[in-house]
């Protein structure tokens, strides 16, 4: 589950970086807000990384999805890609604890099995 939540977490990374471009050319925001919001969001990205495994990494990964879809109301577009992001989100939760669980029954059988005699 790790691998698949951490490249979508990178990817969200990237686009938070480019949305606080484009959010830089409205006239009602100041850049130092533009980048206090977008750098603490692209911060947290990295920290969920590492926490995305332990209790409540992955609240607070939906946290920042609902954040990422929230932030359209300053940059439209972000609508889209936040919803495209939490589906990313979802099936990087769902298939990598099925992955997880495939992983840990191979390595039980793995390891009942005894080695044959030469």
């Amino acid at each position: 589950m790790r691998t698949l939540c951490s490249s979508t977490l990178i990817g969200e990374f990237f686009v938070i970086g480019f949305a606080g471009l484009v959010a830089m050319k409205d006239p009602d925001l100041s850049m130092a807000t533009v980048w206090t919001v977008s750098g603490v969001a692209m911060f947290l990205c990295l920290v969920l990384c590492g926490l995305v495994t332990r209790p409540g990494g992955v609240v607070l990964g939906w946290a920042l999805q609902l954040a990422l879809i929230a932030s359209g109301f300053v940059v439209p577009t972000m609508f889209f890609l936040g919803a495209i992001f939490a589906a990313l989100w979802w099936a990087s939760v769902h298939y990598g604890r099925k992955v997880d669980e495939a992983k840990a029954r191979f390595a039980a059988q793995a390891s009942s099995s005894t080695p044959d005699a030469a």
